[in-house]
């Protein structure tokens, strides 16, 4: 058969409620989701960057809280009251003044958006909710087109056969791909893995909903277990990552060459199609045609 598939997704990750008890993204401090994210951006862009002139000493890198209140045009009292998560309701047009002043591109802003609006909710009961089946039947109508669906935590839900070809272990269903990206020997061993982690967890950043304690039960545990995991998490960059090159080390091919395109699924909680395919009349293109066919083979 083609097509692999997983239980509930909501699964995968524990129980935790790390971020239901007051506790936030960044491991311990309490806030708003919209507060830890503006103190963690504001300590990563530097004076120079954002053309500050200082005249004291500086204890700690980044901006100050005057200094982005100041760009932003806003008063230091209210800039406060919002990283301290007092002030839950600012408008759209403080907070693209607070991008400009934190020199946030327009993925970053359309974020900060969505964590100032973000309520706490069901995500279990929606993704219990919604049917596999036309999402399968899609997938297994694609056999020499590497597929898979995964869940706003990363997790794979569906993949073909042809995904789990091309990146054998790392998209079997159940499996989170951070947890790969930051666990197995064979995917660290890859010549872009500091490009693969860096843009795995700005991904799970920008996908992951603020309020899910799954995800940040995921998140403390690769912490725990990755400084390089917990630096990136911490800084919280984000990137929708839409499209892109991926180059998965193939067994009898070799390194090939593959356009990644991510698209968001309607009516899902935050679940993910993302699909691959090689440059027509490359050797790529070659190697995933012939992978094709001996998966073909073995499934008549």
């Amino acid at each position: 058969m083609a097509l692999s598939r997983t239980g509930s997704s909501s699964r995968s990750c524990g129980p935790g409620r790390a971020h239901l008890e007051g506790k936030d993204s960044n491991l311990g401090v309490k806030g708003s989701p919209l507060g830890d994210y503006l103190r963690a951006r504001r300590a990563v862009v530097s004076p120079e960057e954002a053309g500050v002139t200082s005249h004291t000493r500086r204890r700690v890198p980044g901006l100050r809280r005057d200094e982005v209140a100041r760009a932003a045009g806003i008063s230091q009292e209210y800039y406060l009251r919002l990283e301290q998560g007092r002030d839950r309701t600012p408008s759209d047009q403080v907070l693209r003044a607070l991008g400009r002043a934190l020199m946030l591109d327009e993925a970053a802003v359309s974020y900060m958006l969505l964590l100032a609006s973000a309520e706490p909710f069901d995500l279990p009961a929606q993704e219990a909710a919604v049917s596999m089946d036309n999402l399968a039947a899609i997938l297994n109508a694609w056999p020499n087109t590497p597929a898979y669906i995964i869940d706003s935590r990363h997790t794979v839900v569906l993949s073909n056969a042809m995904a789990r070809a091309v990146v054998p272990h790392a998209l079997e269903p159940g499996v989170n791909i951070a947890e790969a990206v930051f666990s197995l020997p064979e995917v660290r061993a890859l010549p872009t893995w500091d490009q693969l982690a860096s843009r795995t967890v700005r991904r799970l950043r920008y996908y992951g909903y603020p309020f899910d304690p799954r995800l940040h039960e995921l998140a403390a545990r690769l912490s725990e277990q990755d400084p390089v995991f917990r630096t990136l998490w911490e800084r919280q960059d984000v990137d929708p990552y839409y499209d892109g090159d991926v180059r998965p080390q193939v067994k009898g091919y070799g390194q090939i060459v593959l356009r990644h395109q991510t698209l968001v699924v309607p009516g899902t909680p935050g679940y993910l199609l993302c699909v691959y395919h090689a440059e027509p009349g490359t050797p790529s293109a070659e190697a995933i045609a012939h992978l094709a066919a001996r998966i073909s083979s073995t499934t008549v």
